[in-house]
């Protein structure tokens, strides 16, 4: 995949994670204020994180890579799993470190933060699954 392929994949993604990172932070927060400002933050924090983890899954994680028809490689869906679930990682920690900053309660932030384990993995998966369907 080319650098700017992973550039706009992170860009869509961002999108749809943080729509749901400004509902969850608006549901534990009660403050829209609170919840743009994390979201508004966010953006910037994870662009910068999804395009290096995508980068380090591309170029040193070979596992989960079967050859396609044409010649390049097709992801299974184990792959597809097991990358949300190292990506959640990262995105966790920097969402309850954002969520802190924002609110200064870490119950709040991480009540944010472990919500989005369940929703984000979902919706990574799908996204996932919907970029390499139309991405080539």
């Amino acid at each position: 995949m080319k650098h700017w392929k992973s550039l706009l994949k992170g860009a869509t993604w961002r999108i749809v994670a943080t729509g749901d990172t400004i509902l969850l932070s608006y549901i534990y927060t009660k403050s829209i204020g609170n919840a743009l400002k994390i979201g508004f933050i966010e953006v910037f924090t994870k662009i910068f994180l999804f395009y290096v983890h995508e980068r380090i899954w591309l170029r040193f994680i070979k596992w989960g890579q079967l050859p396609s028809d044409d010649g390049n490689l097709k992801e299974t869906h184990q792959r597809s799993i097991i990358k949300g679930f190292s990506w959640r990682f990262f995105g966790t920690l920097d969402t309850i470190i954002i969520s802190y900053f924002v609110t200064g309660h870490v119950t709040v932030a991480f009540k944010i933060g472990f919500t989005e384990l369940i929703t984000k993995v979902i919706l990574y998966y799908f996204h996932e699954r919907i970029w390499l369907k139309y991405s080539n």
